[in-house]
């Protein structure tokens, strides 16, 4: 894969990389209790396409939930993903990606469980747990 919308990233040890489409990057935060307590804060995505995403090296898939799994490093312990398991579909970590391949914030899910002290600036959709849900049902979660 070659390109402007190509975006090419690592976890902290180099050990896996990963290359993913990216025609219109956004960033996606999630302040649930599960995506804090697997990062220490929130999961912030970036938005790619699922089709031709290569992910390569010794990355691990936990099963977190009936329905999702989470990925990291298997060498140093990075987040590299959220995964739905209904699609298959992996929603990279921005912090994979230099400078978060340029992307800017356009929403936040869980807003409300936010802990003091994590809030984001700006301007961005902020879905409190009921909205978030409701999206999730309505799309299968597929917008995480």
């Amino acid at each position: 894969m070659t390109g402007p919308s190509i975006i090419n990233g690592r976890c902290l040890c180099g050990a896996v990389t990963v290359q993913a489409h990216a025609p219109k990057p956004i960033l996606r935060a999630c302040h649930c209790d599960m995506c804090r307590q697997h990062t220490s804060g929130m999961f912030i995505s970036i938005a790619t396409e699922q089709e031709g995403m290569v992910i390569d090296g010794p990355a691990v898939s936990f099963q977190s939930s009936e329905w999702a799994e989470r990925g990291f490093c298997g060498t140093c312990g990075s987040t590299l993903w959220y995964g739905t398991k209904h699609d298959g579909a992996r929603h990279l970590a921005a912090g994979l990606f230099e400078q978060a391949a340029g992307a800017r914030l356009k929403l936040e899910f869980f807003s409300d469980m936010c802990p003091q002290g994590y809030g984001l600036k700006g301007d961005h959709r902020r879905l409190n747990t009921r909205e978030t849900l409701e999206m999730f049902e309505g799309s299968e979660g597929d917008e995480t």
